[in-house]
């Protein structure tokens, strides 16, 4: 038994050097002068034939990436606060749609709604190029191109919160409804003081979905937004050149920072929130 549980834990120590050894590499990387990192990385991957000399840690430090990205950089700042005016608005507007949806979903019975949830766990699994034409002509005829709201207001829109929600509201005993009912609570209030504290691991789960998606955002941005003082800070990678790969690395670094945080504080809630959508009625 001790022999399989040491088996179980290599495997998975291993597993999770698979996960953090790119972004070890990448850390690693940002915090390397321009001639070390020439030497590393840049002269095997396509400027000479010598091989990848990876290291997890620079022979010399230079904070010099990070200088010119925090300091010499405004265009990084400004698709900084893009991608936060893009993104935090979608998590408030799926909090004032989702949530009453998937509670109507959980506990009201009307006709249709096996067949209108059913809808949205298509639209759930469906990719974005299925929609991609039809998205850009509804925002065209509406005038919301090459503006914030063409990414906020699909964004509110979506599926998948609802889904979430959905699941774990399901499980919440309806004599708690029937109590407060009982006491002279409303639907309104039974929403707030019931559903929500009790499904509150779904809605952070969904929430920080959401956040990951719209923040690692790319071909919406690319699709809707023509104006590159509009682009989010998932387009600044793409257009940084070869001789500023550190800032590259370092910009890769700072990209990921704020979603890794999220996760850290949000990581038993998302676990939660996750399961009880996969709990099957």
């Amino acid at each position: 038994m001790k022999k399989r549980n040491g088996m179980v834990l290599i495997i998975l120590a291993a597993a999770c050097l698979l996960v953090w050894i790119p972004l070890l590499l990448m850390a690693g990387a940002s915090l390397m002068p321009e001639d070390e990192l020439y030497w590393r990385y840049l002269s095997p991957l396509g400027l000479g034939k010598d091989r990848v000399r990876a290291a997890l840690l620079p022979s010399y430090p230079s904070p010099e990436a990070f200088v010119e990205l925090l300091i010499r950089s405004p265009g990084f700042f400004v698709m900084f606060w893009n991608s936060c005016l893009q993104v935090l608005p979608v998590l408030a507007g799926q909090l004032a749609v989702a949530a009453p949806a998937a509670w109507a979903f959980a506990k009201f019975r009307f006709k249709g709604k096996r067949l209108l949830f059913g809808g949205y766990v298509i639209l759930m699994v469906l990719p974005f190029q299925v929609t991609q034409v039809s998205n850009y002509l509804v925002l065209d005829r509406l005038g919301l191109l090459d503006s914030h709201l063409s990414l906020i207001l699909p964004g509110i829109w979506s599926t998948l919160p609802v889904f979430i929600m959905t699941k774990t509201f399901e499980t919440i005993p309806d004599v708690l409804m029937e109590a407060a009912y009982l006491d002279g609570a409303g639907e309104f209030y039974t929403f707030f003081h019931v559903g929500l504290p009790l499904g509150y691991p779904a809605v952070v789960a969904s929430l920080m979905l959401s956040f990951v998606e719209g923040w690692n955002a790319l071909e919406q941005p690319v699709t809707y937004l023509k104006s590159k003082n509009l682009w989010p800070l998932s387009l600044y990678l793409p257009g940084i050149t070869e001789d500023k790969a550190s800032v590259a690395f370092a910009a890769a670094l700072v990209t990921c920072l704020l979603p890794v945080l999220l996760y850290l504080s949000c990581q038993e809630e998302l676990e939660q929130g996750v399961a009880a959508a996969g709990v099957k009625q």
